[in-house]
C-alpha cells in the first residue's frame, strides 16, 4: 500500500483497490495520518479472487473516470493452501495473475485513449518478484489449464514455488502486452519489478506455519525492509520520468531495488513461452465466458 502513499504525496489521485472496504478505508485513513500530501486516495472496490468479478471492476472503474494514466498490479497471494475456485482454477493463479490479467485487458481501452491525448505519460507496472526463479524448470510450463493448475505442494517451499510460478506468469504477461502495444504504436510503457525483500503482512502470514515462529518473525525484523520501503521501487516504476525519457530501455525492463535495472531469468525472458502463455490464458478464460478481442 506504500506505493500509493508515495505516488500520493507527489500530487496524484490514486484508487486503491481491494475487496474488503472496511480494511481499505482503514489502510487509507492510515496513510492520510502519515501524510499524502496534495494528493487523494479513493477506495475502489476489486475482487481479484474471481475473473469475473475483476471485469465487473474494471467496467465499473471506467464508468466513473474518463482516463487512467497508471495501472499498478500487486496481488500477492502467499502463504495460503492450494484451493480451486468454483471455476476450476488455482486460486493463486487467479489471484495473483489471470484477475489482473482481466482487469488490465478490460481496462486497456481507457489506458490507450489516455495514451494517445496529449502530454500524457502512460504505464503498467507489474509488481512480480525474484521469486519468479523458484519452481523447477520442469514446472515452468503454461501449455495447458492443467500447468496452471499445478498444485505443488502443501510445504512453505511448494507454496513459494507456486508463487513464484504466478510471478513468472506475471512477467511474462508485462512483456506480451508491451509487445502487442508497440505494434500497435501506442505509446504506453509496460514493466515488471521485484520490491525487495519486504517485511509485509503476508511474510509474517507466511511464517507463521513454520517451526519456531518467533525466531523467523525475528529474522524478518532484522534482515527483511518495512513496508514503506518496498514501494519506493513500484512507485519510481510508475512516475519517474527516466522512464519515459529513457522509454527504448525500460519497455520490458525489470526492475531491482531500488529503481535499478535487473535482470528477469532466461525463463521469463523468453518469448515463445509467453506466447505459450497467452493461448493458455485465452483459452482458459474463454471456457469460464471471458473473452476479449486481442
Amino acid at each position: 500500500m506504500y506505493t500509493i502513499l508515495h505516488l500520493a504525496r507527489q500530487g496524484a489521485k490514486v484508487y486503491m483497490g481491494a475487496r474488503n472496504e472496511s480494511k481499505a478505508t482503514g489502510a487509507i485513513k492510515q496513510l492520510e495520518l502519515e501524510g499524502i500530501g496534495s494528493g487523494r486516495i479513493e477506495y475502489h472496490h476489486l475482487d481479484l479472487a474471481d475473473p469475473h468479478e475483476a471485469k465487473k471492476s474494471a467496467e465499473e472503474f471506467m464508468k466513473k473516470e474518463e482516463r487512467l494514466d497508471i495501472l499498478v498490479n500487486n496481488a500477492a497471494m502467499l502463504g495460503s493452501e492450494y484451493q480451486l475456485t468454483k471455476d476450476g482454477l488455482s486460486l493463486h493463479m487467479v489471484t495473483n495473475y489471470l484477475s489482473p490479467y482481466v482487469f488490465t485487458e478490460t481496462l486497456l481501452p481507457l489506458l490507450k485513449k489516455t495514451a494517445l491525448s496529449a502530454n500524457t505519460d502512460v504505464r503498467i507496472v507489474t509488481v512480480a518478484s525474484d521469486g519468479h526463479r523458484i519452481p523447477p524448470l520442469k514446472d515452468q510450463v503454461f501449455n495447458s489449464k492443467e500447468a496452471l493448475n499445478n498444485p505443488f505442494t502443501n510445504s512453505y517451499l511448494g507454496q513459494m514455488r507456486l508463487y513464484g510460478y504466478t510471478k513468472l506468469a506475471n512477467i511474462l504477461q508485462t512483456d506480451a502486452l508491451q509487445d502487442r502495444l508497440d505494434a500497435e504504436q501506442i505509446p504506453i510503457i509496460c514493466l515488471s519489478l521485484h520490491p525487495g525483500a519486504i517485511a509485509s503482512g503476508g511474510a509474517y502470514d507466511g511464517v507463521k506455519k513454520l517451526p519456531f515462529t518467533s525466531f523467523w518473525n525475528l529474522m524478518l525484523k532484522i534482515f527483511f525492509q518495512p513496508s514503506i520501503v518496498g514501494g519506493l521501487t513500484p512507485a519510481f516504476a510508475a512516475a519517474a520520468p527516466v522512464v519515459r525519457e529513457k522509454s527504448e530501455v525500460y519497455r520490458k525492463a525489470y526492475l531491482v531495488p531500488f529503481g535499478k535495472l535487473g535482470k528477469k531469468s532466461d525463463r521469463a525472458s523468453d518469448k515463445k513461452v509467453g506466447e505459450e502463455l497467452m493461448r493458455t490464458t485465452e483459452l482458459v478464460l474463454r471456457e469460464i465466458g471471458i473473452e476479449f478481442s486481442i
